[in-house]
């Protein structure tokens, strides 16, 4: 009867789980380093990131699981690209000034409409900065607004 050699078979064996072992140690460091790495891209609170890395460094697969769940759903830099591309466009949309009389935008320095040439501000005859028809003195030297109250038709032009 052929004998096998089961020690050869047992040092494979160990060699194998000790390969396996070094492996499945270095994937739990990399999965805490990542996780470390991840949750301080996404989030300024202590407790939080501490809370985070301690799941994955004593459960690791259900820990990562589990931090997937928590986690902030966008990182730090993300929220803070969208809050400035909102207040853009909020700033767009809040800049934008259209005529009065036919709706053609405008800008804020503007003291007729070039389309229907209806006037929108007035220049201060006293510091010569522009006013708002509306206001009854300049709100940057106080001089009183001596122009006749706003036209609701267009004004020819002086050219």
């Amino acid at each position: 009867m052929p004998s096998f050699d089961l020690g050869g078979l047992v040092t494979v064996l160990q060699l194998v789980g000790a390969f396996l072992g070094v492996y499945l140690i270095a994937v739990w460091i990399g999965l805490v380093v990542w996780t470390f790495r991840d949750i301080r891209s996404r989030s300024r609170d202590l407790l939080m990131q501490i809370l985070c890395v301690a799941l994955v460094v004593f459960f690791f697969i259900p820990g990562i699981l589990l931090y997937f769940l928590m986690r902030p759903r966008e990182a730090l830099d993300e929220r803070y690209e969208r809050e400035l591309a909102e207040e853009a466009l909020l700033q767009d949309i809040e800049e934008k000034q259209a005529c009065p009389a036919c709706q053609t935008k405008t800008q804020s320095d503007f003291l007729f409409c070039p389309n229907c040439h209806t006037r929108l501000k007035r220049r201060c005859e006293n510091c010569h900065r522009i006013a708002s028809l509306r206001w009854n003195i300049c709100p940057y030297c106080g001089a009183p607004n001596t122009e006749p109250a706003p036209l609701s038709s267009p004004v020819e032009v002086p050219k």
